[in-house]
């Protein structure tokens, strides 16, 4: 589903950044509309993001303001089929930019789709394995030769695959079968599979009496999973410029919803989607500052996390080749947006086990 907004944004503050010396004239005319897609069906009708700092850019137009000025709209696309779905769009050329977890942005890059990593839209979301709540198993190991759902070629995927060899498994000792997350929950409701896997909806699910968590990631730092927001490479080499100005607009959100000030308000709005819980989401974030787990920045724990991931991925055979990571991240429009932002500092960075760097 596609919808479009314009809606002025309530920012404060100048439409856009300043560009750095590094950014070149845009090599081609500007285009009336720039391409957004989200690797989720979306939440309401219209469609909307339903959490991370990309649902505050979304909702409270960021990027549109950012353009405005140049007459040039945003269409955001939701995709139900998800990162497997998104890229079809992206070698088709439907997108300029889009969000994408690990594994589906990986396996795009390894069979030649042309992308450049340029925000991290989560470093560490936890995962949740979940069974109904009279069920019988009470670990990852009592279901082996149950039948547990995941969409394949998604970041679940490849964190099922972690889940399972940390208990000595594989997703070959399951009956694994290949649903989308709306069509998982209904098959896992009317009990035609035994197991579940997905995120902090698992949790919400559970207080409402409707399932039973019987594993999670949340003190695995290594084994969480990770999203960014990826550039169609012909699209940032024509509009280096334009890219800045959205990156710069995306980064100002992601300042937005990291401030603790503005808390209570960024938990009420994830909360409105309606599947995760305001207390859901309290409980998770409990004690944890916001800017910790909402920098749109790639630190040594995400580079490494990244690379871990296409090792993973290639390990697990769900991609054919290996490919290097670190030229595929372009930092310099992130760097130039925090720059620009007087925004040096502000974001913690987490060395490669995760552990909090000091500053």
């Amino acid at each position: 589903m596609t919808t479009s907004f314009s809606r002025r944004a309530m920012l404060g503050a100048g439409a856009a950044a300043s560009l750095g010396p590094w950014i070149l004239p845009s090599r081609a005319a500007a285009p009336a509309v720039v391409r957004f897609g989200v690797s989720t069906a979306g939440i309401g009708d219209p469609p909307r993001v339903a959490g991370g700092w990309l649902s505050v850019a979304q909702n409270k137009g960021y990027v549109e303001e950012a353009l405005k000025q140049d007459n040039i709209r945003v269409e955001w696309t939701f995709f139900k089929g998800q990162g497997p779905a998104v890229n079809e769009a992206l070698s088709n050329d439907q997108l300029d930019f889009t969000t994408l977890g690990d594994l589906p942005s990986i396996i795009g890059r390894s069979v030649g789709i042309k992308t450049r990593l340029v925000l991290v839209t989560n470093a560490r979301s936890s995962a949740y394995v979940a069974v109904r709540p009279g069920a019988a198993e009470r670990s990852v190991k009592d279901l082996r030769g149950k039948r547990v759902a995941f969409h394949k070629g998604t970041a679940t995927q490849l964190v099922a695959n972690r889940i399972f060899e940390q208990n000595g498994l594989t997703e070959r000792d399951f009956k694994v079968i290949n649903l989308e997350p709306a069509s998982t929950l209904a098959a896992f409701a009317s009990g035609d599979i035994d197991g579940i896997f997905g995120s902090l909806n698992l949790v919400t699910m559970q207080d409402k009496g409707l399932a039973r968590v019987i594993y999670d990631t949340r003190d695995n730092a290594k084994a969480t999973s990770g999203g960014h927001i990826l550039v169609r490479e012909a699209f940032g080499d024509a509009h280096p410029a334009l890219t800045q100005r959205v990156v710069t607009a995306l980064v100002r959100a992601a300042h937005w919803a990291s401030l603790d000030t503005n808390r209570a308000e960024v938990i009420r709005l994830w909360a409105s989607a309606g599947s995760i819980s305001a207390a859901t989401y309290e409980a998770e974030y409990r004690g944890i500052p916001l800017a910790h787990r909402l920098s749109p920045r790639f630190d040594p724990f995400v580079v490494a996390s990244d690379r871990q991931a296409v090792e993973d991925a290639y390990r697990y055979k769900l991609i054919r080749r290996k490919f290097d990571v670190d030229s595929w991240i372009d930092r310099r429009y992130a760097d130039q947006a925090v720059k620009s932002l007087g925004l040096e500092g502000f974001w913690p960075s987490f060395d490669p086990a995760g552990n909090l760097l000091k500053a």
